[in-house]
């Protein structure tokens, strides 16, 4: 029995999504009658094929017996490689699904469905760039706060006490109190963790990387001995520094 044009349409579902319209495998091979398995047919033939220009492998689903819909194997082939399969089937059949894909190419290719792809893409592109500038705007509106915080702790020459630096961190959104940032200071080698009396100083590289001053003031005792007291505080840069590191974590 021959096809007619409809029942051709019926038999093999075109995608137009991709650059190039697409058919099943699976439809094709329903389409030509082929009385072999189709893992079989397919496997023969996509030897005189490229995977990834001709071919490629997906799912489609059907309905068993029981109602059920399973997924099964196969594959997204050009209208090129399907015009091929179809003349190599040898049979009526493959002569009129062939002469059939043929005019949708040519539908394809006319200059009004290009004209109609064309401004379909605009209106993909353009709606790109609306969703795009509204993320970059919601992002600059989300970012500006840290920004002008950060640009301000930049041209303070003041250094400040660690716990200083949580109450402000702790304002601009960063739950994080005095100890858990000695903690958290220590943990990532900024702080000395050994306890004893440099236990909370600057560590080397911490202090070569200019975050940290060490203020030494004397104390005099009731028995006229002196001892000197340090403490650790937060340079202009270092803050900038512990702000950005923190907010970008945040």
């Amino acid at each position: 029995m021959n096809y007619n044009v409809n029942e051709i349409g019926n038999l093999i579902a075109v995608n137009y999504e991709a650059e190039q319209p697409t058919v099943s495998a699976r439809d094709l091979h329903k389409a030509l009658d082929i009385q072999s398995r189709f893992s079989r047919w397919f496997d023969t033939n996509k030897e005189l094929f490229t995977e990834g220009e001709d071919f490629n492998k997906c799912t489609s689903s059907t309905v068993v017996n029981n109602g059920a819909v399973r997924q099964i194997e196969d594959y997204e082939i050009t209208m090129l490689m399907a015009k091929h399969l179809a003349m190599m089937s040898r049979t009526e059949k493959g002569k009129e699904v062939r002469d059939y894909l043929i005019n949708l190419e040519r539908a394809w290719n006319s200059p009004e469905q290009v004209f109609a792809r064309a401004l379909k893409m605009a209106d993909r592109t353009i709606d790109k760039l609306k969703t795009e500038k509204a993320a970059l705007i919601e992002d600059n509106e989300r970012m500006k706060p840290k920004e002008i915080f950060a640009d301000a702790v930049t041209a303070s020459k003041d250094s400040i006490l660690i716990g200083d630096l949580a109450k402000i961190l702790k304002q601009k959104g960063i739950d994080i109190g005095q100890n858990r940032l000695f903690q958290k200071l220590r943990n990532n080698g900024y702080l000395i963790q050994r306890r004893g009396p440099s236990w909370n100083m600057p560590t080397q590289k911490s202090m070569e990387m200019g975050l940290f001053e060490v203020e030494e003031r004397t104390i005099t005792n009731p028995d006229g001995t002196t001892k000197i007291r340090k403490t650790t505080k937060v340079t202009g840069k270092g803050q900038q520094y512990f702000i950005n590191k923190l907010l970008a974590a945040s």
